[in-house]
Order: C-alpha cells, then sequence, then structure tokens
C-alpha cells in the first residue's frame, strides 16, 4: 500500500464515523428494527468532535499521542463551544477539565463510566498506537480514561483500535473476525460479549434483540463489530443503514461499523458526506492528520 492509499483510507475512515454519527443520531433510543433513511439536517455528537480534538492533539504532538495534550484539547473545544451533543460522562470530565482537573482525575467512574463514548472517539488511536506493545495499550487506556475510567470503557476502545488494525492489514474485515479481537483483550465483559456474538448465526436485528444494542460498551462495541463481520461485501450505505436500524445507540454502533468498513476499502458516499455540518472544518484537521502517516 502507498503513502496516499494509506492516507485515503485513515481519511476515508474517521469520515465514516462522522457518516454514522450523523446518521444514527436521529434514531438514538429507538426500540429497532427500524427503517432509518439519512437525515436532511444531519447533526454530529460530541463523539466525532472529539475524534476531531484528538486528531488534532496528535498534531500537535507531531504523530505522538499524548493523553495530556489530547485532555488539553478536550478542554479547549469544550470551552470555544465546539462540543455538542454529549452525554453525561462526557459533561462530566469536560467540565472538571476546564475547571483545571488533572486529566487523569477527571472522567467519569461508577455507573455512569462504562458508555461507549471513549470506543467511538478511539479510531485516530490505531494509527500510531500497536495494542501488542504494552506501552501503547498503557496509552490507550489512559486517553479513555480522560472521560470515562473504566475497565470496560477502555477494553471497547482497545477492541476498536485492535479491529481497525486488523482489518487495514487484511483490507478486508477479516473471517474470525470477532474472536480475532476478543484475542487481544483483557478479561472483560467486553471479551466476553465478543466470544458470545463470535459463534452467532442470527442476523443484525435478531442478535440486536438477543444480546441487546444500549449505550452500554458491553453492548454497543460488540454489536458495531458484530455487524461489520455481517456485511463484509456490502456498500457503506447499507452497512451504515443496517447498524442503525437495530435501535439503540445508533450512533455508535453506526459510526464504529462505518469506520470498521471504511478502512477495509469500502467507498464512502460522496452525496452523503456533503451533507455533514460544518464539513469545511473536517478537511484542515483531517489534512494534517493524515500527512503523518507513512
Amino acid at each position: 500500500m502507498t503513502d496516499v492509499e494509506a492516507r485515503t483510507l485513515a481519511r476515508n475512515c474517521l469520515l465514516a464515523g462522522a457518516l454514522g454519527d450523523a446518521w444514527g443520531g436521529p434514531y438514538e433510543g429507538r426500540a429497532g428494527p427500524l427503517q432509518p433513511v439519512f437525515p436532511e439536517e444531519p447533526r454530529l455528537s460530541d463523539d466525532t468532535w472529539l475524534t476531531l480534538a484528538t486528531c488534532e492533539a496528535i498534531v500537535l504532538s507531531r504523530g505522538r499521542v499524548q493523553p495530556e495534550r489530547i485532555a488539553e484539547r478536550f478542554r479547549s473545544w469544550f470551552e470555544s463551544g465546539r462540543i455538542t451533543g454529549a452525554g453525561s460522562a462526557t459533561i462530566k470530565a469536560l467540565r472538571d477539565l476546564a475547571a483545571g482537573a488533572h486529566w487523569a482525575l477527571a472522567g467519569a467512574r461508577g455507573e455512569f463510566a462504562s458508555g461507549s463514548g471513549a470506543a467511538m472517539r478511539a479510531a485516530p488511536l490505531s494509527f500510531f498506537l500497536d495494542p501488542r506493545v504494552e506501552a501503547d495499550r498503557r496509552t490507550i487506556r489512559d486517553v479513555s480514561r480522560i472521560t470515562h475510567h473504566s475497565d470496560e470503557a477502555y477494553a471497547g476502545a482497545l477492541a476498536v483500535v485492535v479491529a481497525l488494525r486488523l482489518c487495514a492489514q487484511h483490507a478486508a474485515v477479516p473471517g474470525h473476525f470477532l474472536s480475532l479481537v476478543s484475542d487481544e483483550l483483557p478479561d472483560t465483559a467486553v471479551r466476553d460479549r465478543l466470544l458470545d456474538l463470535s459463534t452467532c448465526q442470527d442476523s443484525p436485528s435478531d442478535a440486536a434483540g438477543r444480546f441487546g444494542c444500549s449505550g452500554h460498551v458491553v453492548e454497543a462495541v460488540p454489536m458495531a463489530l458484530f455487524v461489520a463481520a455481517k456485511t463484509p461485501d456490502e456498500s457503506m450505505e447499507s452497512v451504515i443503514s443496517t447498524a442503525v436500524s437495530l435501535g439503540g445507540d445508533t450512533d455508535t454502533i453506526a459510526a464504529i461499523t462505518a469506520q470498521v468498513a471504511a478502512i477495509s476499502g469500502r467507498p464512502l458516499p460522496d452525496t452523503l458526506v456533503a451533507k455533514l455540518p460544518e464539513a469545511p472544518r473536517f478537511g484542515p484537521v483531517l489534512d494534517n492528520f493524515v500527512s503523518l502517516l507513512k
């Protein structure tokens, strides 16, 4: 793969996450199965904006992933009003950062700490961190803890990084995808759910009914990867539509599924990308980010 091809895939992966976020947003919390259509006036959640802030932090750190720099960008974007649609755990962390809290102490703990926000913004890390390297795994954990101080939230973010790297290496969603991802995870409920789904022969809709597709990371991230495994040859529109049709945490599931599809080589629908709100803001951030890739 040439540098140009690698940069195009990375850019498409991050844009695909925004597409999934925008398509899934209006349907979040509804019971499936649904028949989703792309909204006429799409909106993006905090997860897309924090993904872009993560990219900006890595650019400012010249290709290094530094939790303190990422937290500083989160704070800056929050204070400038660029973060919209944040959940309770993320809002708590951003407010604490704005009040001067140390990045390692700002993340939510307890009941609300096992959301999927850390996983939904983990994609940029996959281009610079190798989960097989212990120091890189610690960095993924630390970045996750900026907003979600939970072993399950970390496992969800790690699962996304592992999944994206696997698909980039294979230029496809590989066989035994869920088992391969679970092999790299610590002993958590996220890992257990991936193992359960790895032998599930159900359709995505039936699996969502059995295993759940709520905003809890144990449900959302494994279900997103399950949809990706079940739709390895479908178009980007079909993949995202399938993810959103499940109901539940639609923006997260659709965003992660779309990222996997894009890094596997599925092209983006230009007409939908053009509808993304504030799309011009994406350009410079993504251009600078992908320019770091060799």
